[in-house]
């Protein structure tokens, strides 16, 4: 059982949409395939990961360091005891061979894409779902039947009027989402009317929560707070640079409803696949 060749292109996601922070014209993402030697059902089992978008491709630290560490490695070093399929964990250690401990830059979203194609491939080999793969081994075999998702769109666009904003929130509501999510950040006069608007198409506040993408000082986060306090919103999220701990604080102060942090941590030692359910902590709590 063989990792026979790691392939990965980085592909453009050519939108014009952006939030408050960035746009996404020229942005683009990693998208990777780890092929085995491993067949089922007589096709050849291949893993594949992307990163999320917000993060550019990891290219040139994929094709440097991780691609040629896990084609370098030894295969007792990649197998798990029995030599029956993969082992993730021993992957994610051959993959920081060498590194400085910490998690937080861009070598996590390397690592992280090629983490979730581990797991695709672990998972294609067991034949199994790969939340019920998870279940099996961390679990007590019972897959939850039900996970909280939201819709998360709203982002500002060219020609893209509140009607159309309104439009898009209620096609995710009548795709059974329960919440959704929406830019904000681009000036307050403007941010209130849209947020109205979507809230004339939505069941209530709480099912609307807005992101600034850590756009906002203290002063501004403080006086959109005071204008959106009334509007019982789900959440209001990453108003500041992530990192910057006191002002999440003291926005705290003057704000009562739910906040969520940005990503504050990029976690050095969970996969992808379960990192990638918990990057908001409703509660105000930084994510991981």
């Amino acid at each position: 059982m063989k990792i026979i060749d790691i392939k990965e292109k980085a592909v453009p996601i050519k939108s014009s949409i952006r939030n408050a922070y960035i746009d996404f014209s020229k942005m683009n993402v990693s998208v990777v395939a780890i092929v085995t030697d491993v067949f089922k059902n007589g096709k050849r089992v291949v893993g594949y990961g992307f990163n999320s978008n917000g993060r550019y491709a990891p290219s040139g630290l994929l094709h440097e360091r991780f691609i040629p560490r896990l084609l370098e490695a030894e295969t007792n070093d990649i197998l798990n005891d029995e030599g029956s399929n993969f082992d993730a964990h021993k992957i994610w250690d051959v993959l920081m061979t060498g590194e400085k401990p910490g998690g937080h830059g861009e070598r996590s979203v390397a690592v992280g894409t090629l983490d979730m194609a581990v797991w695709d491939l672990i998972a294609k080999i067991e034949e199994k779902p790969l939340y019920q793969l998870l279940a099996d081994r961390y679990g007590d075999g019972k897959p939850d039947d039900k996970v909280f998702v939201y819709a998360a769109g709203g982002y500002y666009q060219p020609g893209k009027d509140d009607k159309m904003l309104q439009e898009e929130m209620k096609g995710y509501l009548d795709l059974g989402y329960s919440v959704v999510k929406m830019k904000i950040g681009n000036g307050l006069e403007e941010d209130l009317r849209r947020i109205e608007a979507v809230l004339e198409v939505v069941p209530s506040g709480q099912s609307l929560a807005v992101d600034v993408n850590g756009r906002f000082d203290l002063e501004t986060a403080i006086q959109y707070a005071e204008k959106l306090e009334p509007y019982n919103l789900f959440w209001y999220e990453e108003v500041g640079d992530p990192l910057d701990y006191e002002l999440q604080a003291e926005l705290a102060k003057h704000y009562k409803n739910p906040m969520a942090t940005g990503k504050t941590c990029f976690p050095c030692r969970m996969p992808a696949t379960s990192s990638a359910m918990g990057n908001e902590a409703r509660s105000g709590l930084s994510a991981i």
